[in-house]
């Protein structure tokens, strides 16, 4: 055990040498790689790095996740999003012995029929838009305590006339001791090149991220609480429109306005994490809460903020087919659904009987 845990924090600290410190801005392309897939992972606040169990769709975030219990699995997740916005997720997954464990998984995004308009306004036809992941997820046991994972994807986008396309890896390393019910992670991100510009310009930076997770189950209460500490290789996630300043005299007192570092200390540190509880209400059915301090923040208006942030759903087993719902409120006034239906045919499948020659 010790050793596995040393092996782990020496993996995470090399993550660590390479971390950069500046704002988050809107200069990437892909970003559609960071919308939560699966239906789980949208009611946990968006985030599932640390849940090792027999649900391939984690493995979409962190692919040491995959395991055994993933082995012949098959998952489908579909979203309902902005407008006419949907996407949804496919994973399958396979184990061999003595070799690791695999999976395929394909992304769409759909931006329905958008109207093509001229510099005046008027309407001159229509197109649509789409955006595509196909991913290539392999895991190794390192031993029963430590996996390691790593994930090629393709990206592929067009809108119109004009495309794009891609290469991203994510890598992961999970610590997971079951006899505890404790489970912690690391993850990077979207590693990679734009190897095709939509316009033949300068080549633009993939969301690049890293992650830390973890996850306690309590023998004796029914839930796990999960926390993920998000873009750890980016300090600022605060941002300040520059045509909309932050004001420094009271309009009405004309008084300077005192800055508060210590407050703003706390603002940008919370919009780093991310909390989220599951509770078993029995062995088969499943409730889940999250909530996602930065998307409130960034989303919420400033005199509404109701719900923003908050995201919670339900799951359910049924022999040998699992079904997950979430509800996420990104925003006051908006609701995005999400399910998720999978099923495992790696526990049901008997083994064939041996072969028996007549003498």
């Amino acid at each position: 055990m010790k050793k596995s845990f040393t092996l782990f924090v020496s993996c995470l600290l090399s993550f660590v040498s390479s971390l950069c410190f500046s704002q988050v801005g809107g200069l990437y392309s892909y970003t559609f790689l960071d919308l939560p897939i699966p239906a789980r992972t949208a009611a946990l606040g968006g985030s599932s790095i640390a849940l090792k169990d027999d649900d391939i769709n984690t493995a979409f975030q962190n692919p040491a996740l995959l395991s055994e219990k993933t082995s012949n699995s098959i998952s489908g997740s579909y979203i309902s999003f902005l407008g006419s916005i949907n996407y949804g997720y496919l994973a399958y997954g396979k184990s061999f012995k003595n070799v690791g464990h695999f999976a395929v998984g394909l992304q769409d995004v759909g931006y329905g029929t958008i109207s093509a308009r001229d510099e005046y306004g008027n309407q001159t036809g229509t197109f649509t838009g789409n955006d595509y992941n196909f991913s290539l997820m392999y895991a190794y046991d390192h031993d029963s305590l430590l996996s390691y994972g790593v994930t090629v994807k393709t990206l592929y986008s067009k809108y119109a006339q004009y495309s794009s396309v891609g290469n991203a890896i994510d890598a992961g390393i999970t610590y997971n001791k079951a006899s505890k019910l404790f489970c912690l992670s690391a993850v990077m991100q979207n590693v990679g090149k734009e190897w095709k510009t939509y316009t033949g310009g300068p080549q633009e930076k993939l969301p690049f991220n890293i992650l830390l997770g973890a996850s306690k189950q309590f023998k004796r209460a029914p839930f796990r609480l999960i926390a993920t500490y998000d873009y750890l290789n980016i300090w600022t996630l605060t941002y300040t429109d520059p045509n909309n300043p932050t004001p420094t005299v009271d309009p009405f007192t004309n008084q300077p306005i005192k800055a508060t570092p210590v407050k703003n200390f706390f603002d940008n540190l919370g919009r780093h994490f991310i909390v989220a509880t599951e509770v078993v209400v029995t062995k088969n059915f499943f409730l889940r809460l999250g909530f996602n301090y930065k998307m409130r923040e960034e989303l919420s208006l400033p005199d509404k903020k109701g719900l923003a942030g908050l995201s919670g759903g339900f799951g359910f087993k049924v022999n040998r087919f699992n079904f997950s719902y979430a509800f996420t409120r990104p925003t006051p006034g908006y609701s995005m659904n999400s399910l998720t239906v999978g099923a495992n045919f790696g526990k049901y499948t008997k083994a064939p009987k041996p072969l028996v020659m007549p003498l």
